[in-house]
């Protein structure tokens, strides 16, 4: 088989299915998670302080150093087993330790990711989590004795899933140490790989979370601006029927208001498609969990229904206003420049028949230079005439008077149609004549 028959992709699209695998845990183990984002133009961030940022971790913890050429890591460091990722905006690292803290949910569970090393990170901390996975009692009334007392209970949602080999518990806030906590109950007999899938899909839930919510706070300030804009933009377009307002100005007026939306619109745009694709994540990790009630607890759905979608749609929202001011923006300035070019034409139409007149009054005055010019000339030619047959006329007898008398109506007849002449010679091979 010749090296021509792949394409060049093909191992490599092959081995990206494989390169992040949902991690295999037993339970009783801590899952830690933190989530890591430049605040400004994450998507073209410097990936190898990134990976720098990950050699410092593994290198403090005599772990294998990672490969400058991938994008994901997993290595054994101490009694920890980490997994690190760099996503298009962020870089997640998550490890998993076997047993559970001396007390529920305590700080010290995240000691490997040490709070200077933290602090040193390229980008700022969008979602530190912690995971309690544990075997469910036979009873499952003592887990929810347990989740009362770590949970708020106003916001406590607890839901079975996979058709009930688990039940996960949590509340989505943050915790005095500024960890989000799950708990997630498994049943004796639950295989290693499914539990690592639910833990893999409830730290992506909160981290997706995390970033299609960060277009909220961009979502309020455009709505600032817009609140700001479209007053200016309904005014203009109001005062387009102004007759008293020339059009070009009140097109210069427009033209700032939409210099200004499609700036936000160029500002905001892919903020807006990642929000919209963060958000479609999120629903399908829920889903992906096939979650089903837990008593009379919260489910998943509820919470993100209730909390989280609001948001979404506020987000939603925005894009839409900021489309339809364009929209509108667009169509009043189709409209002022059709009212400008119809204002132009009016005045090229009045420009033209001034034209024609003045072309009228100048063939009348050439008409009328003719006139003079037949006379001159004919006078001129008179007099050379005359002044050349004198000698004749006083041999033959006749009165210079008369003689002049009976050249004047030749020579004007002759000046006359040899100036017709040249006149249709010109006409006849002008520029009309040439077509």
């Amino acid at each position: 088989m010749g090296p021509e028959l792949e394409h060049p992709l093909r191992y490599d699209l092959v081995n990206e299915l494989h390169a992040r695998p949902s991690p295999r845990l037993s339970a009783p183990a801590t899952c830690v998670f933190v989530a890591f984002k430049e605040p400004r133009d994450a998507a073209n961030r410097d990936r190898g302080a990134d990976l720098a940022h990950l050699t410092q971790l593994t290198s403090r913890h005599g772990g294998p150093r990672p490969d400058p050429s991938q994008s994901h890591y997993q290595g054994k460091l101490g009694r920890h087993d980490l997994k690190w990722e760099s996503h298009t905006e962020f870089v997640t690292y998550m490890a998993l330790t076997p047993g559970l803290p001396i007390r529920p949910f305590d700080p010290s569970a995240a000691a490997i990711f040490p709070q200077d090393w933290q602090q040193a990170a390229p980008g700022k901390r969008v979602a530190a989590v912690m995971v309690q996975i544990e075997l469910l009692p036979e009873d499952p009334a003592e887990a929810l004795d347990r989740i009362g007392t770590w949970f708020a209970r106003d916001s406590l949602t607890a839901v079975w899933v996979l058709e009930e080999a688990a039940l996960i518990a949590g509340d989505f806030r943050i915790d005095a140490d500024g960890w989000m906590r799950f708990a997630l109950f498994v049943r004796p007999g639950v295989g290693e790989g499914r539990i690592g899938r639910v833990v893999h899909r409830l730290v992506e839930l909160e981290t997706y979370r995390a970033m299609s919510m960060l277009g909220l706070g961009r979502t309020r300030n455009l709505g600032n601006r817009l609140n700001e804009l479209e007053p200016r933009l309904s005014a203009i377009v109001e005062g387009m029927t102004d007759e008293d307002r020339p059009a070009e100005t009140v097109l210069h007026e427009l033209l700032a208001v939409s210099a200004e939306l499609e700036a936000q619109a160029v500002q905001h745009s892919f903020r807006f498609g990642a929000t919209k694709a963060y958000e479609a994540i999120v629903m399908d990790r829920i889903t992906a969990l096939r979650e089903s009630r837990f008593r009379d607890r919260q489910m998943l759905t509820e919470f993100m229904r209730r909390r989280y979608q609001p948001a979404m749609r506020t987000a939603a929202s925005a894009e839409t206003r900021l489309k339809t001011m364009l929209e509108r923006a667009a169509r009043a300035g189709e409209l002022l420049r059709t009212r400008v070019d119809v204002e132009r034409s009016a005045q090229n139409q009045l420009l033209l028949e001034r034209m024609d007149r003045r072309a009228d009054l100048q063939l009348r005055l050439q008409h009328t230079v003719e006139g003079l010019s037949v006379v001159a000339i004919s006078y001129y030619v008179v007099g050379l005439l005359s002044y050349a047959l004198y000698p004749v006329a006083a041999k033959l007898h006749v009165d210079k008077a008369y003689l002049i008398a009976g050249l004047t109506p030749v020579a004007v007849l002759v000046v006359w149609w040899a100036m017709r002449q040249v006149r249709r010679s010109l006409h006849k091979h002008g520029p009309a004549g040439d077509l």
